[in-house]
C-alpha cells in the first residue's frame, strides 16, 4: 500500500463479526480518542483534529462447504488528513486487522 492508495472515503468487506471489530478497534486505532456507539454501528477516531469515521454493516455470511465467514462491511471516512497520514492510520489497522496465514 502507497499513501496515494488510501483514499479518503472508502468501503471494505473484512471477514469478522461486529464483536470482533469492536474488540480490535483500540489497538487499531491507538493513539486516537476513540469514541464507539456499538447501537448506531459507528466509532470515530480523533487524532487530534484529523478524524477518521467508521461505520459498518454485517452481511449474510460467505459460506464454502462447512465453511462459514462472517462478512462485516467497513466504510472508512478519513477527514483532516494528509494522503501520509491516512496510511499510516489505515496501515496500523490493517496489521491490527489480520488474521491467521503462514
Amino acid at each position: 500500500m502507497t499513501p496515494d492508495s488510501v483514499p479518503p472515503d472508502f468501503s471494505r468487506e473484512m471477514g469478522c463479526t461486529t464483536a470482533d471489530l469492536l474488540a480490535v478497534l483500540p489497538k487499531a486505532l491507538s493513539g486516537a480518542d476513540l469514541r464507539v456507539d456499538a447501537q448506531a454501528s459507528k466509532a470515530v477516531a480523533n487524532f487530534g483534529g484529523a478524524v477518521l469515521e467508521l461505520s459498518w454493516q454485517s452481511r449474510p455470511p460467505r459460506r464454502i462447504a462447512l465453511l462459514q465467514i462472517p462478512v462485516l462491511v467497513v466504510h472508512f471516512r478519513y477527514v483532516g488528513f494528509d494522503a501520509a497520514g491516512r496510511h499510516a492510520v489505515q496501515r496500523r489497522f490493517d496489521l491490527a486487522t489480520q488474521r491467521g496465514g503462514g
